[in-house]
């Protein structure tokens, strides 16, 4: 395999990562995977206001791209008979008196209706508001620990967006399920199973579900929050915080190449059984996702991206796993998620630049 990470390389992905921090982020690490080699750049900082660049393969938290490890492992163990797909979700947790109706499909596929426990709405137009994970109180409070249970219970005394299945309405809650779900029917740790099948088999060492720790392994660069008090800015390095309030829903740690290493091998069908990977690229009708997946361009693109409080990670392949993009933007986020706008264009323009597709508008990523 032939390795490109020098700009004479590639210059176009070197031009494309810059052009991502001229847009306003800190920093980007990228790692491309195709028929030409592999490339991995940077441009930016590792720290605001810093010269150092940020690592080629550092550590980023990876927000909601953890929901395709998370519907991989529960896939794997309905591989294994331990768990039924289109089982009632509450014969596994009847602790928590989940609609019957519920099925541990619908967790993964974001058709159950519950609500989401970050936020969500009530009648599709009044926001309901979660636990609090934004603004001058989540940074006072950011290392705070949530149990799974909470969160669950939290959002289970909500209305239900809608009768299960009927929908789709992406709810960070329907994986803490689906965690707690694994460990249910295990008597393992969400991440000794993680481990077991996925982490351990693919010689994955730089990936980690942190559960309730607070640190982020070196190296890493460093993310940032913006908030106003009194009247006056502040920005606050939050790149240390504790994500058990996401939980199973955005919590990994990751690299671009323990990325590309997993969702190479998920795509290239390595870790599922054809039938059950087929299942996980059947898309929703209304939304283009299947389980735990993004299906983008009628097949010829899966990918799921995750924010979390000033990171992003990016995370594509084709079909057949031949052709990778992942990345990690760090950034100042705030309440208003300024940055999204930028966002969306600079991921529109790397994305053509790597698979010469344009993004489609039902492909956006989920924070």
């Amino acid at each position: 395999m032939q390795k490109f990470n020098t700009p004479q390389g590639r210059p176009e992905l070197q031009k494309a990562i810059e052009e991502i921090v001229d847009a306003g982020f800190v920093g980007v690490q990228l790692r491309v995977h195709d028929e030409r080699g592999e490339w991995i750049g940077s441009a930016g900082a590792a720290e605001l206001g810093g010269t150092a660049k940020p690592p080629t393969n550092g550590h980023f938290r990876i927000g909601s791209s953890t929901k395709t490890f998370v519907a991989t492992l529960v896939l794997q163990l309905v591989a294994e008979g331990t768990i039924g797909l289109d089982s009632p979700a509450a014969d596994y947790l009847p602790e928590f008196g989940l609609d019957r109706r519920i099925t541990v499909r619908m967790l993964l596929q974001h058709t159950s209706g519950v609500f989401n426990h970050t936020g969500d709405y009530d009648d599709g137009v009044t926001f309901v508001p979660g636990i609090v994970w934004s603004g001058q109180e989540w940074v006072d409070n950011r290392f705070r620990t949530y149990r799974p249970q909470e969160l669950v219970e939290l959002a289970l005394s909500k209305p239900a967006r809608f009768e299960p299945g009927t929908d789709w309405s992406y709810s960070n809650t329907n994986y803490v399920l689906a965690r707690l779900l694994v460990e249910k029917v295990t008597g393992r740790s969400f991440a000794e199973e993680l481990q077991r099948l996925i982490l351990g088999p693919l010689g994955m060492s730089n990936t980690v579900a942190p559960g309730t720790s607070t640190e982020i392994p070196e190296p890493h660069a460093h993310t940032y929050y913006r908030y106003e008090e009194d009247g006056e800015q502040k920005t606050v390095d939050v790149t240390r915080q504790n994500p058990s309030w996401i939980s199973a829903g955005g919590d990994m740690i990751s690299t671009t190449e323990d990325l590309r290493t997993f969702f190479s091998a998920l795509m290239g069908g390595k870790l599922l059984p054809a039938p059950l990977l087929a299942e996980m690229r059947t898309p929703d009708p209304k939304i283009g996702y299947g389980l735990g997946v993004f299906v983008q361009d009628g097949g010829a693109i899966f990918h799921h991206n995750g924010g979390l409080d000033g990171s992003a990670a990016l995370m594509y392949s084709t079909p057949d796993g031949g052709k990778t993009l992942t990345a990690s933007l760090t950034y100042v986020d705030d309440v208003a998620m300024s940055m999204a706008g930028e966002f969306q264009k600079v991921l529109e323009k790397l994305v053509n630049e790597v698979f010469h597709a344009e993004l489609a508008p039902e492909a956006a990523p989920a924070q």
